[in-house]
């Protein structure tokens, strides 16, 4: 993989997260769990392409493979002892140790990559053309990043059965509050913005990437490091957790289910309210 040139392609990228996702498997790596839940979502934007779903799907697919190649890069540079983003040093330093949850290793992937990486792609994706064209794009990345993740909670109570029994699942805010995918997009929409009005200014750039890199960071750590009543819920949450990485990656990887559109999310919200009213 390290020798391998970086994608260009949508196909390219899910190419190099499958063999990802295969070294993974070998060496018993608990990246992997983050790689096989972005795999789902690259084969679900290809999907999305080919369906015409988006307003332009090559500027989509413009957009996917540069989000994808900021993940991929930085995993290629842990591999090489070479210096990555603080963001994703915190989420790769984590699937090193065996007490961390197998949703906070989903979390820390997901704050890494939406709350840091998704703005600066968004821009490199504009570069010096109005950067609100992309809006929509951007906004179904998020979307479809939401349908999975909940849609692999359900998986994810399989493979930490106590999750469910504490209350930690897709429409519980103990622990998601903080991490909300809204927030999330929001507040990455916000860095795009302001990172692509420094775009002419060099210096203005890099300092707004490395403050956000800081601010992400943090907001990783507390991921890793709960305190309070939390601490002691999750470890006993992690005792009944499965342990055996390649186990959980193939869980997650297997894992297949009819996907959602980005407008039958509209549509099926629409049908509920229409079938509740009175007549109906």
């Amino acid at each position: 993989m390290p020798t391998t040139p970086l994608p260009t392609t949508i196909d390219a990228v899910i190419a190099q997260l499958e063999a990802l996702i295969a070294d993974c498997e070998a060496t018993r790596d608990r990246i992997g769990y983050f790689a096989a839940l972005y795999h789902k979502v690259t084969v679900r934007v290809k999907q999305g392409i080919l369906n015409n779903e988006f307003e332009d799907g090559a500027r989509m697919e413009k957009l996917d493979v540069v989000f994808a190649n900021r993940y991929l890069a930085a995993v290629r540079q842990l591999r090489n002892n070479q210096k990555i983003a603080g963001s994703w040093a915190t989420a790769f330093d984590s699937s090193r140790r065996r007490q961390v949850l197998v949703l906070q290793h989903m979390l820390l992937g997901m704050n890494a990559h939406i709350n840091f990486d998704l703005g600066i792609a968004a821009v490199e994706t504009a570069g010096t053309n109005d950067i609100r064209t992309i809006r929509n794009d951007f906004n179904s990345i998020n979307t479809i990043i939401g349908s999975l993740i909940f849609e692999v909670m359900n998986e994810l109570n399989r493979v930490s059965p106590l999750l469910s029994l504490f209350g930690f699942h897709a429409t519980n805010e103990s622990i998601l509050i903080q991490f909300s995918i809204s927030n999330a997009r929001d507040g990455a929409w916000s860095f795009a913005e302001d990172l692509h009005g420094k775009l002419m200014k060099p210096t203005d750039y890099t300092h707004c990437i490395t403050a956000r890199d800081a601010s992400i960071q943090k907001l990783g750590q507390s991921l890793v490091k709960p305190k309070g009543l939390i601490r002691i819920t999750m470890w006993i949450i992690h005792l009944f957790e499965w342990k055996n990485p390649v186990r959980i990656i193939k869980a997650f990887y297997k894992y297949e289910k009819k996907y959602i559109t980005v407008s039958s999310l509209t549509t099926e919200k629409s049908k509920k309210i229409s079938t509740s009213m009175p007549g109906n």
